[in-house]
């Protein structure tokens, strides 16, 4: 009986020392798991696993656009540094809407309100993706001064006058930026408010210049100016971020 008795206790202490390695294994285990989570997350620089920063990947647009994305059979993952061809031919295709796309009466005066308040200032240093009528005035200005003082004929000045809504950067961005106000505008227009057709613009530059928006909605989270991808995109906070941003872009310009 006491032989019994003594192998019973071995065994109860063997149960107990198993236990006790199974605990610490279990552990181990999850302190791994959740360093490896947090390494995926965050590497030593602030970047995550893609290589994008925790700042960049929380303005970076994702999905698909709502309405039009369908449509065009374009998502925002479509412009990406890791596929150069997509991201060129996804910007192609909202290039050719403004390419095709012309603008009349009330929807012409709606563009121009709306796109004057992008700008493609990464790429040119064009104060608008199109010509304001802002700009119309002032360079009409220029040219009155011009046929004043006999540096012109007013036949040749017409040479030099240009429309508002017309382009004012020739660069791929502008163009596909240009492309998707006039195809809301034309085609969804009661569907979009006018601020809701800039934040769609703005996704779209954050995806053409990821490095520069990045910086610049830090910038912006450090001054405490509410977040919008309207705010983000368009002239309102314009070079906040100057000194801040690096460099990169997507697609050709």
């Amino acid at each position: 009986m006491e032989d019994k008795h003594i192998e019973k206790k071995d065994s109860e202490k063997v149960m107990e020392k198993t236990l006790v390695v199974l605990l610490v294994l279990g552990l181990a285990l999850t302190v791994f798991n959740q360093f490896q989570i947090l390494s995926l997350k965050s590497g030593n620089n602030g970047e995550l696993a893609t290589g994008m920063t925790i700042v960049q990947a929380a303005v970076i647009p994702t999905g698909t656009p709502e309405i039009y994305g369908q449509e065009l059979q374009i998502r925002y993952s479509d412009v990406t540094p890791n596929n150069p061809e997509l991201a060129d031919q996804t910007i192609s295709v909202l290039g050719n809407l403004d390419r095709s796309i012309t603008l009349e009466g009330e929807n012409l005066k709606r563009y121009i309100a709306i796109a004057s308040q992008i700008s493609c200032e990464y790429c040119c240093g064009a104060g608008s993706i199109i010509v304001t009528e802002k700009d119309v005035a002032d360079l009409n200005a220029k040219i009155e001064q011009a046929i004043s003082t006999g540096k012109i004929t007013r036949e040749q000045a017409e040479e030099y006058r240009k429309s508002a809504g017309t382009a004012a950067c020739g660069c791929a961005h502008s163009f596909a930026m240009r492309g998707l106000a006039k195809y809301l505008i034309s085609k969804h227009g009661s569907e979009f408010t006018d601020e809701q057709i800039l934040d769609e613009m703005a996704k779209w530059k954050t995806l053409f210049f990821p490095t520069q928006m990045a910086a610049k909605a830090d910038v912006m989270k450090q001054q405490g100016i509410e977040f919008s991808y309207a705010n983000l995109g368009s002239n309102r906070y314009r070079g906040i971020e100057q000194g801040n941003a690096g460099s990169g872009m997507v697609g050709g310009c």
